[in-house]
């Protein structure tokens, strides 16, 4: 099965990540280990396998990790990403020089966990407010350096994405309405900069109508209660696209999602989901092994990650 290319990610530089990632893990020595204990010629087979049930994200790039290790290993991508697989399926099969295999285990089984359960809490939280026209969105609370890849698996898992960065666009928040001296004055403020598409973070009903008022054109409902949700829909009556946020939980998000409101934004899907437990289970090839040339691509130098060839 063929893998969706990572280059899918916009602005995502696969050849930095995959080089970055490598040198952090490997070292400037290499795998020592496998340099020390594996026999010249050491072949072996691998299967990348979930044993959670889960949505799979970032097959794509554990591929081009292994790829990068060593050219000589063939890989099967066996899942598409988005895929939701029940506990004990095989992902994906890696075979080939022993010592690229081993070198690139741990840096790809690490992405597809992460990602994968991005992906997993994303879906639940979708699954949760299916059919109530609610979207789900994420945040900025996402781990240094890893944004757009846990946004890609946001989108993979069925949610969609908030800005990704500051400059992306215009969101007033209480410590900017604090520094400009009230909701209309940081509206007002954002307006004259040019901005024409400015959504604003209120706190109580109150500050609603200076809101709107000002220009603004969606509102985030900051930690409201239910009876105050259902009292700002009825408030705005679908002028602005309102979002909830806020402690938002798996057991809550669809009461939330039921007062009215268009979008309910959760920070944990990125900050706090849990790994998917995905295994890589090995045997051996022998010494007659044969490579499938034409088959790899190396995004990272020849022997960056130690690994032998035939």
């Amino acid at each position: 099965m063929s893998e969706a290319p990572p280059a899918l990610i916009a602005g995502f530089d696969e050849r930095r990540f995959v080089a970055d990632l490598l040198a952090e893990d490997l070292g400037p020595g290499g795998d020592i280990t496998s340099a020390a204990t594996l026999p010249p010629g050491a072949t072996l087979a691998a299967t990348m396998a979930s044993r959670d049930s889960a949505v799979v994200a970032g097959l794509a790039l554990a591929a081009t990790i292994f790829r990068a290790v060593d050219p000589l290993l063939t890989i099967d991508v066996l899942v598409a990403d988005g895929a939701l697989v029940p506990p004990g399926t095989a992902l994906m099969r890696i075979s080939g020089p022993a010592g690229g295999l081993l070198a690139g285990e741990r840096s790809a089984l690490n992405l597809v966990q992460h990602l994968s359960g991005v992906a997993t809490l994303t879906r639940a939280y979708v699954d949760q407010i299916a059919g109530t026209g609610c979207v789900l969105l994420d945040t900025r609370k996402t781990l240094p350096g890893l944004r757009l890849l846990e946004k890609y698996a946001v989108r993979i898992g069925g949610g969609q994405n908030h800005r990704m960065r500051l400059d992306e666009a215009v969101l007033i928040k209480d410590n900017h309405i604090a520094g400009a001296g009230g909701v209309t004055e940081a509206v007002a403020a954002a307006r004259r900069g040019g901005h024409d598409r400015i959504q604003v973070e209120v706190d109580t009903i109150d500050q609603i109508a200076p809101a709107l008022e000002g220009g603004a054109t969606m509102l985030l409902l900051d930690n409201f209660d239910l009876e105050a949700l259902r009292v700002a829909v009825g408030l705005v009556a679908g002028r602005v696209p309102l979002e909830a946020s806020g402690g938002v939980r798996l057991d809550t998000i669809r009461a939330i999602a039921e007062t009215g409101v268009d979008f309910v934004s959760v920070g944990r899907i990125t900050q706090s989901a849990p790994a998917i437990d995905i295994g890589l289970d090995v045997a051996t090839l022998g010494r007659d092994w044969i490579p499938r040339h034409g088959r790899c691509r190396a995004t990272v130098p020849l022997g960056a990650g130690g690994g032998q060839t035939p």
